[in-house]
């Protein structure tokens, strides 16, 4: 890794004084180190160590054994490499930077469990074949209140007026506006950061948001940015005595946070092979094989998709979250989404995964599906015409411990992400289950207590 980064970016910085190296668990956590800035020219130059245990770890950091490889490597630090572009001052902080690192083997490799090298693997195989996927990711979260409500969070009051609205306002300027300051300081952030957004829209909830980051061809860059934008927005929320959220369903009876990715493909000419000869909606033969292999994929991906108790809330009929696997055009009571728009930019969109998943692997499941049809070459399902909940019930995995035993039980994953990594992600999330499995919440307490 050149030095000549570490020193140029120094010296653009002077006031920078110490420097976050970011590494993104097997939950999405952000751990790492914080170090002195004198400290980063070495770590461009050697790295930094971390130990293995980083990626065994459930959503609370307890270390889960039972994954295989820590007591037999004596729980071994491993070397971790610095990821050059996201080196960046954070807007919230004049004092210091950030810098996201991944973990690699003896050779150089990426580490089997490092999530960010499982989509580096998967991403080898398409570009293997002269295949680049590009792609847009949209983020959907809650800004909520710092204070809590009598049943729990609470959407946050209008930093305007004071209000605090209880109203639908899905596409309402009025959202925006009410919100204004911090939107504009994440965006701006985002901007002074390099993480190129496209669109801001009110959502269906109060406080409730989506943020489109901008298409492009580095996979791992948009997911670098993904994770970047997340911190951006939890971080300008508390400078701005609020509180944000991509929990997938934190309130009752409001809508949910969803992840949704768009994507499509280019061969070596640079030509999008999703186009139709003549340019009709539903795109090429091969978009159709995509299509078949995410839909054959998603039931064993839900535990990618949902990953943890609280995701599967969000998973409702009606609600445009989808709960088969299905596809269709400018349609979003479908899984699977084509847009409508310029043929040469045809994509499709996958709305099932929530903003709370991993997007390193949430990216890898999503293009694991993809080659798998292209390689299978599978026939699609049929082309949904209406509203989807009426035609398809409900059969994707709509459980945690369900979608564990689809996962456990899939091959086309294991193929993908190997079966050393499967066994590790089963087993973290597996430990997590089980433990929720267990908590007694308050509303048993309510609803049982004295009641039985």
């Amino acid at each position: 890794m050149s030095v000549e980064i570490a020193q140029h970016f120094l010296s653009q910085h002077p006031a920078v004084s110490e420097i976050d190296l970011i590494l993104v668990d097997t939950s999405g956590v952000l751990r790492g180190k914080r170090v002195r800035a004198a400290t980063l020219e070495t770590v461009f130059r050697e790295g930094i160590r971390l130990p293995c245990s980083t990626f065994s770890m459930d959503i609370n950091g307890n270390i889960v054994y039972d994954t295989g490889f820590i007591l037999e490597s004596g729980e071994a630090d491993f070397n971790c490499l610095p990821v050059a572009h996201t080196l960046t001052p954070v807007p919230w902080s004049d004092s210091t930077a950030q810098v996201l690192i991944s973990m690699v083997e003896a050779d150089g490799s990426p580490f089997f469990a490092d999530p960010r090298g499982v989509l580096e693997r998967v991403l080898n195989r398409l570009q293997a074949k002269g295949l680049t996927p590009c792609v847009a990711v949209e983020l959907e979260f809650y800004l909520l209140d710092r204070a809590m409500g009598d049943n729990g969070p609470q959407p946050a009051k209008s930093q305007l007026t004071g209000r605090r609205s209880s109203q639908t306002g899905v596409y309402a300027i009025s959202e925006l506006e009410d919100f204004a300051p911090v939107l504009r300081a994440i965006t701006d952030a985002c901007a002074q950061q390099g993480i190129a957004t496209h669109t801001l829209v009110a959502e269906s909830s109060p406080g409730h948001y989506e943020i489109n980051l901008a298409h492009q061809s580095d996979v791992l860059a948009a997911a670098d940015h993904a994770v970047m934008f997340k911190r951006v927005v939890k971080s300008l929320a508390i400078a701005h005595g609020l509180d944000a959220t991509f929990m997938a369903k934190p309130l009752t009876g409001r809508s949910g946070s969803g992840l949704h990715v768009h994507v499509s493909l280019l061969n070596e000419a640079g030509n999008n092979v999703f186009q139709a000869a003549d340019d009709a909606p539903a795109g090429s033969e091969r978009l159709g094989w995509a299509i078949a292999g995410l839909c054959e994929a998603m039931p064993e991906s839900m535990a990618i998709f949902a990953p943890n108790s609280n995701s599967f809330r969000r998973y409702r009929e009606g609600a445009f979250v989808p709960v088969a696997p299905c596809w269709g055009v400018n349609n979003r009571t479908t899984a699977l989404r084509i847009p409508l728009g310029d043929p040469g930019a045809t994509r499709f969109e996958h709305r099932v995964p929530g903003a709370d998943a991993n997007i390193y692997l949430t990216l890898a499941a999503i293009l694991a599906g993809l080659d798998y049809g292209l390689e299978q070459r599978l026939k699609p399902p049929t082309l949904t015409q209406g509203n989807a909940y009426d035609q398809y019930p409900s059969s994707l995995p709509r459980t945690w411990r369900e979608a564990l035993t689809r996962f456990d039980q899939g091959t086309i994953l294991k193929d993908y992400f190997g079966k050393d990594y499967c066994h590790v992600y089963s087993r973290c999330k597996w430990a997590e289950q089980a433990q929720m499995a267990g908590i007694v919440s308050p509303t048993e307490h309510e609803w049982y207590l004295y009641g039985v």
